[in-house]
């Protein structure tokens, strides 16, 4: 049950960020704009997780995305939805704080 749901908030294993974001990884940042505003990682972007599904057109499928939100809930599951929607590199960055390290 723990790996199950580990696996659909895509916490399984690590993917490595740093290399993804050399790669030209978007990071998407699905907290409210409030939140956004009162820090992120630079060169992020700010896509509420309620308005994610209307706004997925501006990204390309074929692009890695780490979605990064307060704590990982809701970025596993924009992760999730980005996923069934076709994109093919997904990542959970978990907390925006985590990916602070890679600020661009």
């Amino acid at each position: 049950m723990i790996n199950t749901i580990k696996k659909l908030l895509g916490l399984g294993p690590k993917a490595d960020l740093s290399e993804l974001l050399k790669n030209g990884a978007v990071i998407i940042d699905v907290r409210s704009p409030g939140e956004y505003a009162s820090g992120h990682v630079k060169g992020s972007v700010n896509v509420p997780l309620d308005s994610l599904k209307g706004k997925l057109g501006k990204f390309k499928k074929d692009v890695p995305v780490i979605t990064c939100c307060a704590s990982g809930m809701r970025s596993g599951i924009a992760r999730s939805a980005m996923l069934q929607a076709g994109f093919q590199k997904v990542y959970n960055g978990g907390s925006w704080h985590n990916l602070k390290k890679y600020d661009k």
